[in-house]
């Protein structure tokens, strides 16, 4: 299982407080193919790894864009997966590709759920203080979880966590996104990448 932790706080009373601290794990099979985070988008605005599973190639888990889009997605289980759903990763790449703010695109996304397989999503706009959609937020679904899947890393034979993401984000709207990401399905070989930049006013 995908897990995110997040702090969100509109208005850090200190210039040394932060607005979000977001940490990730990515699970995932390791097999399946896909880039490290980058910049991309029209004047690489938007900063993902990006999912190349033939048929799904372009979604994400996580990505932020410089002009104060978030959006992050966990999927969860359930007894028996849909191979003809859409893939859930289009509904964070549609969100930071679009100019629809995120209540509207929430409200969008709870019609079209039955769609793809299970997910929960979190889509931000952090120029927008506070943000309604992240308010509005939490415990309506508690999904019963397997405990092998559910723990902080996950290490089971082709699968487990394969990449950790830290987007801090402070006061004054400045950027620092840490992604670490398992190499060549090697357990051993992790490579890190920190991008920094402030939002857009």
């Amino acid at each position: 299982m995908c897990i995110i932790f997040f702090k969100f706080d509109p208005r850090p009373v200190s210039k040394n407080a932060y607005r979000l601290i977001l940490a990730a794990n990515r699970d995932e099979f390791y097999s399946r193919p896909s880039k490290l985070a980058d910049f991309w988008g029209n004047n690489n605005e938007i900063l993902s790894g990006l999912d190349m599973e033939e048929g799904k190639e372009g979604g994400t888990w996580l990505g932020i864009s410089t002009r104060g889009k978030l959006a992050a997605l966990t999927n969860y289980l359930q007894p028996q997966l849909d191979w003809q759903a859409r893939g859930r990763g289009e509904l964070v790449t549609h969100f930071l590709t679009t100019d629809v703010d995120s209540l509207s695109y929430l409200k969008k996304v709870s019609m079209e759920g039955h769609l793809y397989n299970g997910f929960n999503l979190i889509a931000a706009d952090l120029r927008q203080l506070p943000d309604p959609a992240i308010e509005d937020q939490g415990g309506e679904y508690v999904q019963p979880m397997l405990s092998k899947y559910a723990a902080v890393c996950v290490r089971c034979p082709g699968y487990g966590t394969r990449t950790n993401t830290i987007i801090l984000v402070d006061a004054d709207g400045h950027v620092t996104f840490t992604e670490r990401s398992m190499m060549d399905k090697d357990l051993s070989h992790w490579e890190t990448r920190t991008y920094e930049f402030t939002l857009q006013s």
